[in-house]
């Protein structure tokens, strides 16, 4: 019955395609993926709702964190079971498949991903793993963008727009913050749009915003409600937890990868394997009980006038009215943070890192302004120094100021804050990107040459394939034979250059026919004169290997127009600067996205 709904719809769907012009069928497939991402995250998020307070209602009634240590075991053993049985044993985690699908795959995400995030994430995240949704959401986002586009057979540019106005609708209908969700998708992944793409991106944000509020309990999401206005005399305070955020930014993205690694390496079976992450990270949150989950209660306390509350059913409740107890506990807290993140997707979980940056800013705003209001420094807003926090780990861990800046201004219900926002989202982004020049999704698949960067040449570079500039056809020469060869050849076609191969194929040297021109008018001394006497080192050689960056850098070094290319340490071909150029200029024209 549904199946037979899902054809119906298609078919209105391929009748409109066909009254419709092109723009005006983006603009309405804009409007039916921000509907689908928000009918998504509504699932997603309240399911993960409906699990913590089931957990913290038992948890009242034993006065102790059991069941929320006990359930995290469950999500990820679940989670591997359901990637091993129903998902062919792999599933790729992290934004960064995004980037690698629009740099590399022209735009094309597989269909399982339309689902596959949504089960696994809800298993993990819903039943207390220590990672975020949004991750699983964008990917969903992207994923019904790409796949609608392939349906409706859509060219790359649409492909690519589409999956901007996924992301943008998963953003939008998690947080309710449309603006934010429209720089993360044009700031994160599609880093080079012209002003005519915003607008079927802004819509696909406003739908998901739209749907979200009509049909999500606004308890769920994570919205703000106190805050006190900007005091100029507070700067220097900002600025301070500007660095702050920066360096914790940088604490995290290095040790998060590091306990993945760990966790890549082991060599045991993957149950195994999930069973002791999620024990370890059972320990944590029996422990830290506010590390379940996205943790996003947790943050709307510490906002709050009572936050000892987070001390209630742990094992330090009888100090939830000691300051310096609770203080401690959330320096201890967010130090540990990353380890239960690791912990949670290295074992097997999935989730993604956009949560545990808000709970990591918002615990060290919480930390730094507590802690200068309880010396008698000064006496800050520490609901202020909490909601801005957030802001400074998501730009320092993402790479994307304005993203943070706007997405905690939505969520705080106005732009009381702005200026502080802008000075720790800015502070904090030129820490961590003097330290780590990729942002936590993107330094994986830029050191393989594969992932978008706001590098605009970079980016076309990257989707060219160098095979298929390599001409392998040109005529070589022996060192040993004299220029009579030389000449024959030049006579017989149009090449200006060649290259000097041995018996076992090695490059030894390029011949131009630039530098020969006055010995080849010359019987007596072409007769006489050895290949090896005029030939040249090559100024430079290409793998064939090498990305398209690397090809062009060494043009750009050598000032040369053609640089001869090995395989395997043989000779294989030659690629001329003007062919290079022109497939770059053609991929720049499909690429533009209009």
């Amino acid at each position: 019955m549904l199946k037979k709904y899902f054809r119906r719809l298609e078919s209105i769907i391929a009748l409109g395609q066909s009254l419709m012009t092109p723009k005006q069928f983006i603009f309405l497939s804009s409007v039916l993926i921000g509907i689908s991402c928000a009918l998504a995250v509504i699932v997603l998020k309240t399911f993960a709702h409906s699990v913590f307070s089931f957990a913290t209602y038992i948890n009242g009634i034993l006065k102790l964190s059991f069941i929320n240590s006990l359930l995290p075991i469950i999500g990820i053993l679940l989670t591997v079971l359901v990637v091993k049985k129903v998902l062919s044993g792999t599933i790729q985690k992290g934004t960064s498949q995004i980037l690698y699908a629009v740099a590399k795959k022209a735009s094309i995400i597989p269909k399982k991903q339309m689902y596959a995030q949504i089960i696994t994430s809800s298993l993990t995240v819903g039943l207390g793993g220590s990672a975020g949704l949004e991750s699983p959401i964008v990917i969903t986002g992207a994923a019904f963008g790409s796949n609608f586009a392939q349906n409706y057979k859509l060219p790359y540019k649409d492909r690519t727009l589409l999956i901007g106005c996924g992301v943008a609708a998963g953003i939008s209908a998690a947080f309710n913050a449309p603006i934010a969700g429209v720089l993360f998708a044009i700031e994160v992944l599609l880093v080079d749009v012209s002003i005519s793409a915003f607008t079927p991106i802004m819509i696909s944000a406003a739908t998901g915003a739209i749907v979200s509020a009509i049909l999500l309990d606004e308890s769920i999401l994570l919205s703000f409600k106190q805050q006190q206005t900007f005091n100029y005399h507070n700067t220097p305070f900002y600025v301070i937890l500007g660095v702050l955020t920066g360096l914790a930014a940088i604490y995290y993205s290095r040790n998060f990868q590091r306990v993945e690694h760990y966790f890549s390496k082991l060599e045991m079976g993957p149950y195994k394997k999930a069973l002791i992450g999620s024990s370890m990270l059972a320990v944590l949150i029996f422990i830290f009980p506010t590390l379940f989950g996205e943790g996003y209660e947790s943050i709307k306390t510490l906002s709050e006038s009572d936050p000892g509350k987070l001390l209630d059913n742990t094992l330090f409740s009888e100090y939830r009215d000691n300051n310096w107890v609770l203080l401690i506990f959330v320096g201890c807290t967010l130090m540990i943070k990353v380890l239960a993140s690791g912990l949670t997707i290295g074992s097997g979980g999935n989730g993604g890192n956009f949560a545990p940056a808000l709970f990591l800013g918002s615990y060290l705003g919480y930390f730094f302004s507590k802690l200068v209001n309880m010396t008698g420094l000064t006496n800050l807003p520490v609901s202020n120094f909490t909601m801005v926090g957030m802001a400074g780990i998501l730009s320092g861990l993402f790479h994307a100021p304005l993203t943070a800046i706007f997405l905690i201004a939505e969520i705080t219900g106005g732009y009381g804050l702005m200026i502080p926002l802008m000075i720790i989202s800015s502070i904090s982004f030129a820490i961590s990107k003097r330290f780590e020049k990729h942002s936590l999704d993107v330094k994986g698949l830029a050191k393989k040459g594969h992932a978008f960067t706001s590098n605009k040449d970079s980016n076309i570079l990257s989707t060219l394939d160098i095979d298929s500039i390599i001409q392998t056809d040109y005529l070589t020469v022996h060192p040993d034979e004299n220029l009579t060869k030389l000449v024959d050849l030049i006579s017989h076609s149009n090449q200006v250059v060649f290259a000097v191969v041995n018996n076992e194929k090695d490059l030894v040297g390029v011949v131009h026919f630039n530098d020969t021109r006055e010995i080849i008018f010359n019987s007596y001394r072409v007769k006489y004169t050895l290949i090896k006497d005029v030939m040249k080192t090559p100024l430079a050689t290409i793998s064939s290997y090498d990305s398209m960056e690397i090809v062009m850098s060494k043009f750009e070094k050598t000032k040369t127009a053609f640089i001869p290319v090995v395989r395997n340490e043989k000779y294989y071909g030659f690629i001329s600067k003007s062919i290079a150029l022109e497939a770059y200029r053609t991929k720049l024209r499909a690429m533009t996205i209009e």
